[in-house]
């Protein structure tokens, strides 16, 4: 047998002693001596089955081309990852309840769940996929047979070509650069460097004051970002195109663009389930348009840059993250307006010299006085904002009972993350640039 094969009948197995211990539970007494004895042996053969999996995935990797096995946190191997299924994961929890078997045909999937909640120290909703697995706003996505554009295109046809995929906001910060911290258990405090100590001109044979350095601190919490796709039971076990895929990436999608939206917007005074984002950090720089917005200029430009370096904040790798629509505005906007021919955006996305990054995840719906059309224009040293993220995984909550009458199964995504921003000098915004 396989690796995989060998773990879909250790979960068996599990699944057939947990059961033993149930029935006893449920009927409120002791194991008898031949239930003792068949928990016994069903643990016996659960461990040595153990060994023979370890053993099927060393002789995996020594027959593998090339012998590459992926730096997980749960030390899931190139070959697991892609044996993996998160279709499979959802059709055994679907029927879990009612099913103590569901798991059998998903071992690799169980023990993958159970590894991160061992190390995460809690369980999961029902179960969770690790981060390995997941590669790479809550958003409501209901995906069906029977309706054409919400899955029944995806439904046992012969396509030449791969799915057309949804055109979606381009995620930015991890372009951008910013530094990410992954694996968190509890509350972190990132160490900031708060006030230097003071030199002094000092006589012959004189001693300086004692001064000492200040050091602070800021803070990550977990704060938790969820989204749902509901899947039709036909959909779920039909589908001959890759659903397997299709379901994975939405659902890393989905979750990836909520938290990188939250990075740049999120408003915790707004919604105290969010956490703070760059605009909403206090202490960074401000460029104003007007009481009511007003269209960017090189003026606005030039002075979100000096807005950071005179707090000493410049560093070799700044940028400017905008949306579509100032792009666009600034390159139909000259430098002087009176005279000359010198595009305030440039060739090659340079703006001022910087590089300039362009998703349409910074809002283009910020309100300013009497406008609610204004863009944000971002500026800074983006190694500053960090993102910790909490557990080794995605946790998967899969409800088969709110949409039961449609025979369908709501499958809810959940990420533990927080954002902060080092030093809030390092950045400054503009929150008003009217683009129409």
């Amino acid at each position: 047998m396989n690796a995989r094969d060998l773990r879909d009948k250790r979960a068996g197995l599990k699944v057939e002693a947990q059961t033993l211990l149930d029935v006893a539970s449920k009927e409120a007494r002791d194991l008898t001596v031949e239930e003792r004895a068949k928990f016994d042996e069903l643990s016996a053969k659960i461990d040595g089955l153990a060994e023979d999996v370890r053993r099927a995935e060393k002789m995996a990797e020594y027959s593998a081309e090339p012998k590459n096995p992926i730096a997980a946190e749960i030390g899931m191997t190139k070959r697991e990852v892609e044996q993996y299924s998160i279709v499979r994961a959802i059709r055994a929890a679907a029927s879990a309840k009612d099913d103590p078997r569901a798991w059998e045909k998903a071992g690799l999937e169980r023990e993958a769940s159970d590894a991160v909640a061992k190390r995460f120290g809690r369980e999961p909703r029902s179960f969770f996929i690790p981060h390995d697995v997941m590669v790479g706003s809550p958003e409501r996505r209901d995906m069906t047979v029977g309706t054409p554009t919400a899955g029944g295109y995806l439904v046992q046809t012969t396509y030449p070509l791969s799915m057309i995929e949804l055109l979606r906001n381009k995620m930015i910060l991890a372009q951008a650069g910013i530094t990410m911290l992954t694996g968190l258990v509890g509350d972190v405090a990132v160490p900031k460097h708060t006030a230097a100590g003071t030199g002094y001109w000092v006589a012959e044979n004189g001693a300086p004051s004692e001064s000492a350095q200040t050091i602070g601190q800021v803070t990550l919490t977990p704060h938790t970002f969820g989204a749902y796709s509901d899947i039709s039971h036909k959909l779920l076990i039909q589908s001959s195109l890759d659903v397997e895929g299709f379901v994975r990436d939405d659902l890393a999608r989905v979750i990836a663009l909520g938290i990188d939206y939250a990075g740049l917007h999120g408003d915790d005074s707004a919604d105290v389930n969010q956490p703070d984002g760059v605009a909403s950090t206090s202490g960074i720089g401000s460029v104003v348009g007007g009481t009511n917005g007003a269209a960017p200029d090189w003026a606005d430009v030039v002075n979100l840059e000096k807005e950071v370096a005179i707090d000493n904040a410049e560093v070799d790798k700044m940028a400017y993250i905008t949306n579509a629509a100032v792009r666009g505005k600034l390159k139909q906007t000259m430098r002087t307006a009176t005279y000359g021919e010198i595009p305030i955006w440039g060739d090659n996305n340079i703006l001022n010299g910087h590089p300039a990054l362009v998703s349409n995840q910074v809002s283009s719906t910020l309100t300013k006085g009497s406008s609610n059309v204004a863009s944000a224009i971002f500026y800074g040293n983006w190694a500053e904002l960090v993102m910790g993220m909490w557990g080794q995984g995605v946790d998967i909550l899969v409800d088969p009972y709110s949409l039961s009458t449609q025979r369908a199964v709501r499958v809810v995504a959940f990420q533990d993350v927080d954002f902060a921003v080092r030093h809030a000098q390092s950045f400054a915004a503009m929150l008003d640039a009217l683009t129409a």
